[in-house]
């Protein structure tokens, strides 16, 4: 038999040896701990019951309706977030529209006031002139405007056209010519002023509010268009001696 086998018999005696002896230490220093724990006025008392140890429950189920939930809440919250900037706009959208409404109505006030003020500087202008008497020129223009406004009051007939025409066929606008050589002139009653009036027809057809004077612009004038919107409808259709 070789060194070796016995050598190897010698270790392997040994280290059972050795693990039985760790083993005993092992379990005296436990013993030991044990006891040193124990408050040393209690009895002590060795069980061989395990203690049982804590049960942690397990679930093996899925997690359900976490996402929904979580959905759910978003879009509640969109929900009213739009319901916000809704109100939020309508409150806007009201505050623009009474905003264009006060300003129409000031427009309208305005406008309202200025047709007031117009009306009443109309009013104080026919006033104005009320009071104040129309002026005409002494000329042959406003001598036949004024007869006109005169002949107007009275309904007689007659344009400025007619009446001018006329009067420069008959006297070319003078208020003092005479005809002394046609057949009224042989009978004693010879035509007078700008439309060239024998005395009689003067007297016949001289209107109220001018003077009785033949040789009076107005006069003259207002009593020969009298006549001839008698005789002829009016002096406009007169275009030769009537």
């Amino acid at each position: 038999m070789s060194k070796n086998f016995l050598a190897r018999g010698h270790i392997r005696a040994l280290n059972r040896h050795h693990k039985i002896a760790a083993a005993g230490v092992a379990a005296l220093g436990a013993a030991a701990i044990a006891l040193s724990a124990t408050p040393s006025e209690a009895s002590t008392t060795v069980t061989s019951e395990a203690v049982p140890t804590a049960q942690v429950a397990y679930s093996t189920e899925p997690i359900k309706d976490v996402k929904g939930s979580v959905t759910d809440q978003l879009a509640v919250s969109g929900v009213k977030t739009e319901q916000i900037a809704a109100k939020k706009q309508a409150a806007a959208d009201a505050a623009a529209e009474k905003q264009a409404a006060t300003a129409a109505a000031k427009e309208q006030a305005a406008k309202e006031r200025e047709a007031e003020q117009a009306a009443d500087r109309s009013a104080q202008r026919a006033e104005v002139d009320k009071a104040a008497p129309k002026t005409y020129s002494n000329n042959l223009d406003g001598w036949i405007r004024e007869s006109m406004d005169i002949m107007k009051k009275h309904g007689i007939p007659g344009s400025y056209e007619g009446i001018h025409r006329n009067i420069i066929r008959e006297s070319s606008g003078n208020p003092m010519a005479i005809n002394l050589w046609d057949i009224n002139a042989k009978n004693g009653i010879p035509s007078k002023g700008l439309l060239q009036v024998i005395p009689p027809t003067f007297e016949a057809y001289h209107v109220p509010g001018t003077p009785k004077d033949i040789y009076h612009p107005v006069s003259n004038i207002t009593a020969a268009c009298n006549y001839a919107a008698d005789r002829y409808g009016s002096m406009d259709n007169v275009n030769s001696a009537y």
